[in-house]
């Protein structure tokens, strides 16, 4: 019982506190642009805990799987002061990359510190996180090249199987800066509805100086979101095989 305890434990903070610098990074950029944050969640679901201050309720969710930040005019077209539809295109892009960018700093982070104290040499720590900044490129690359396929993909369920089978601080930060570098990356990969995704949206809206139809643009995110369904199922379902051989 302490066991399953300590894993649960294990995955949740590691996945809560990803999310919140997640969407903290949106929140963050978001509020520097005086947009108006309507809501801050981490988790989905019914929620277990909700405080309002100023202009945005912010609240703790039962399913710690994700998270999210609620802007003024993301979704629908307001003309309310501070709506996201009123910023440019550069704002947008800036609030929407934010959380894939603080994932990835904070990955390499991490990963610099634990090389430097493994080592004891800060210069070779540097080299390290740099050799290995290099391999997530190459990684990025093969994805795109067919080097990597579907089946070799990890899910939520083989992350907490990585996750729960590390032993010792040290392995377990490893794992969370790897984590977050992974989260980083693909959120901003170009895909709908990932971030990435809307980002490029944007672009095309920008280099035709008008935004696409709602149609058009709900069309290309419910196309996106299935396929995601699809391959998230998927990567699941080769997860469990994989734990279970």
């Amino acid at each position: 019982m302490i066991s399953f305890l300590v894993s649960a434990l294990k995955i949740i903070i590691m996945l809560g506190f990803l999310v919140f610098i997640h969407e903290g990074g949106h929140f963050l950029v978001a509020k520097f642009f005086k947009v108006k944050v309507n809501e801050f969640a981490i988790g989905f679901g019914p929620t277990i805990y909700t405080k309002e201050k100023g202009e945005t309720k912010y609240a703790l969710r039962l399913i710690p799987l994700g998270g999210f930040v609620s802007l003024e005019g993301e979704e629908e077209h307001s003309e309310e002061q501070g709506s996201f539809s009123q910023v440019s295109i550069p704002k947008k892009i800036a609030i929407v990359s934010a959380g894939a960018i603080v994932n990835i700093l904070f990955g390499l982070l991490v990963y610099f510190i634990l090389s430097s104290t493994l080592c004891g040499n800060i210069y070779y720590g540097l080299l390290d996180t740099k050799e290995f900044s290099l391999s997530i490129i190459d990684n990025l690359k093969s994805l795109f090249t067919g080097g990597i396929s579907a089946d070799q993909m990890v899910g939520i369920v083989g992350i907490s199987d990585i996750v729960v089978s590390t032993s010792g601080i040290y392995e377990y930060l490893y794992i969370v800066a790897l984590i977050s570098l992974s989260l980083g990356v693909t959120n901003i990969l170009p895909f709908p509805p990932l971030d990435g995704g809307k980002i490029l949206i944007y672009i095309i809206e920008g280099i035709r100086r008008k935004p696409l139809k709602e149609e058009t643009e709900l069309k290309i995110q419910s196309l996106g979101f299935s396929l995601l369904i699809a391959l998230s199922i998927y990567v699941t379902y080769n997860d469990i095989l994989r734990i279970f051989k």
